[in-house]
């Protein structure tokens, strides 16, 4: 018999206690994940995390003292650390949600979401991937736009990347899933996440969230219309 996985260990960083509890019983519901400890606000969340070790931070970004863009900034930028941020945000079109990103969040969903919407966010932050979803794309370019897109100061690394790899980042930071590259390129699905995995090594990044941030910002990807 093979052992069964370790559950996915979450914690909850949220200044409103309703909050907190509410997502702890609907995470604690699901067979692979548990709910390993709450914090409520950022500093809060940093001390929790150091004694705790989850594999995911649900972490608002509007709270009191120490915000969530700061507490996510310096939990993904610890040497080593290999804990994954999901933003929470009340506002769909919250102007936090770019900066989040760019802390080195993951993905962010809405506090509204539905209890699979939110256990299944939490499964693909853990897995590696990011909740980087075409709306999201979107975001982004309307926010690059409007700040005019400040540039990475290193485009030289994308000297690095083969011609297919560089192709690849494009679609990435359009918003495409490893299945829709694979479409628009005619490969198998495993090559584009070989390929994917390469990209990030190279680039020396955490993921595909960073993978479109990068993109945008040294100018490979341009907002249409701009």
């Amino acid at each position: 018999m093979s052992t069964p996985a370790a559950p996915i260990k979450v914690m909850i960083a949220d200044d409103q206690m309703m909050v907190r509890q509410g997502f702890t019983v609907l995470l604690n519901a699901q067979p692979d994940i548990e709910v390993v400890g709450q914090a409520v606000d950022g500093a809060d969340a940093l001390a929790k995390v150091a004694a705790l070790a989850p594999d995911v931070v649900l972490m608002d970004i509007r709270m009191p003292g120490m915000g969530g863009i700061e507490a996510t900034s310096v939990l993904t930028g610890a040497p080593g650390s290999t804990v994954k941020v999901l933003v929470l945000t009340t506002f769909d079109l919250d102007e936090y949600v770019y900066e989040a990103l760019r802390a080195g969040a993951s993905g962010f969903l809405l506090k509204d979401a539905s209890a699979d919407q939110l256990a299944e966010a939490v499964r693909v932050v853990a897995a590696g991937d990011a909740l980087l979803s075409p709306n999201i794309t979107k975001r982004l370019i309307t926010e690059f736009s409007r700040m005019g897109a400040p540039r990475a100061p290193s485009r030289a690394r994308i000297d690095e990347l083969t011609e297919r790899e560089t192709e690849v980042l494009s679609l990435i930071a359009q918003g495409l899933s490893n299945a829709e590259i694979a479409a628009h390129l005619v490969v198998a699905e495993q090559t584009v996440k070989t390929h994917v995995g390469r990209i990030l090594v190279k680039l020396g990044l955490r993921d595909r969230t960073q993978a479109a941030v990068f993109a945008y910002e040294t100018g490979l990807v341009r907002p249409t219309g701009y």
